[in-house]
């Protein structure tokens, strides 16, 4: 078994912002994980029963159901959001000043409905978050050139007006592309007033790292890995 600092991945520059507590899990790190965290344990988990969608959840309390949807948001302190993800990209932000925090599960489907827009209108609107100071973190995904798609996915790109200057032509194979989940992430956080700079990045494929679960390399149901973003009292 992988040691517990070794099944998270972290963004050094958020380990010094006081209030916050983030990962990024690999295939090591389980739910019950959470439980032995002298930090984490104390913090209440929120799970999403992801569809897919741009549906967003601003919390306050936790639910007495699993909510349905791809991203959480709060600024309640005890509060751990948590995505799950085998390919897909994990989506973290934070806004210092807020103290507002969001886990976001973007995977093609979510990414062509502009849901990372829309998280980033309801930080403004719900917490009055200037996107110029929101930080974002981007996890472990499978990577351009392992995500291969068809021309449907291409098509909702456009029909939405979105760049699709993030599929890039299959060398063997007509009418099929390879995607760079985290260049139409940037792209959409960038449109939402993001600065580059705070744009932080965990550049790890899960398509080719055995560590890693991947849905499309197994070719079967596979386990999840787990994101998480939270704050303290502090």
């Amino acid at each position: 078994m992988k040691s517990r600092t070794k099944a998270i991945f972290s963004i050094p520059e958020w380990e010094k912002i006081p209030f916050l507590v983030h990962g990024f899990g690999n295939k090591y790190w389980r739910d019950s994980d959470f439980q032995d965290h002298p930090i984490l344990q104390s913090f209440e988990r929120l799970y999403l029963r992801q569809i897919h969608s741009d549906i967003v959840h601003v919390v306050e309390e936790v639910p007495e159901t699993t909510l349905s949807g791809d991203a959480l948001l709060t600024d309640r302190h005890g509060l751990l959001l948590v995505i799950q993800t085998a390919d897909c990209l994990p989506v973290l932000m934070a806004d210092p000043g807020k103290k507002a925090v969001a886990a976001v599960h973007c995977g093609w489907r979510s990414m062509g409905q502009e849901l990372i827009g829309k998280v980033i209108r309801y930080l403004e609107g719900r917490f009055h978050c200037d996107p110029a100071t929101l930080l974002v973190a981007l996890g472990p995904c499978i990577e351009k050139d392992c995500y291969e798609v068809g021309e449907d996915v291409r098509t909702v790109f456009r029909q939405r007006g979105l760049s699709d200057d993030v599929f890039f032509p299959h060398p063997h194979h007509r009418r099929k592309y390879y995607l760079d989940l985290r260049a139409a992430a940037k792209n959409q956080l960038m449109d939402g007033g993001v600065k580059e700079p705070h744009i932080f990045m965990v550049n790890r494929c899960t398509y080719c790292e055995e560590f890693l679960f991947s849905y499309r390399r197994s070719r079967r149901k596979e386990g999840r890995m787990l994101s998480f973003i939270g704050k303290t009292s502090s």
